[in-house]
């Protein structure tokens, strides 16, 4: 069951593709991406059906909702530049902490000590994450026009 809610992430992560940045559908299949994560977890050991390919799964699924994530908000989101950097760091600990794994056992890893630098530095950027909250709420309370890729916009 912990699996399919998984797969359901990464379902809702390629349909948040398809959808307009902070359009009300976008924001509905990024919570439900959200909880997704929140509760895969818990499923998996409540029911006792933790395992190897979930957790490489769940990561796989991280990995993919992020980056769609950030393709989609950071065209329409006023970015600060260290707001840029920050997310490159963060990218930089996460390939390096795989890599790390791979040299130590010879085989991909996901789940080490990086995995909470990370952690560490996504809870320090929370006022940014207010930040960004209420620039795109005050977007949508503006009824201002989102334009998305190729000049299509949408009317909120």
């Amino acid at each position: 069951m912990a699996n399919i809610i998984t797969g359901i992430r990464i379902v809702l992560s390629v349909a948040l593709l398809f959808f307009p940045a902070l359009s009300p559908a976008f924001f509905v299949l990024y919570v439900a991406g959200g909880l997704s994560d929140m509760i895969d977890g818990v499923v998996a050991r409540r029911t006792g059906t933790v395992s190897e390919f979930g957790s490489r799964l769940d990561t796989f699924a991280d990995i993919v909702f992020a980056v769609v994530c950030l393709m989609k908000l950071l065209p329409v989101l006023p970015v600060p530049l260290w707001l840029y950097i920050w997310i490159a760091i963060i990218a930089i600990i996460k390939v390096a902490n795989i890599a790390a794994g791979y040299v130590k056992q010879k085989e991909f890893i996901f789940h080490l000590f990086g995995k909470y630098i990370v952690g560490i530095l996504n809870c320090s950027a929370t006022p940014l994450k207010n930040r960004l909250w209420q620039a795109s709420t005050s977007i949508l309370s503006n009824k201002k026009a989102i334009c998305e890729y190729k000049n299509q916009c949408l009317m909120i």
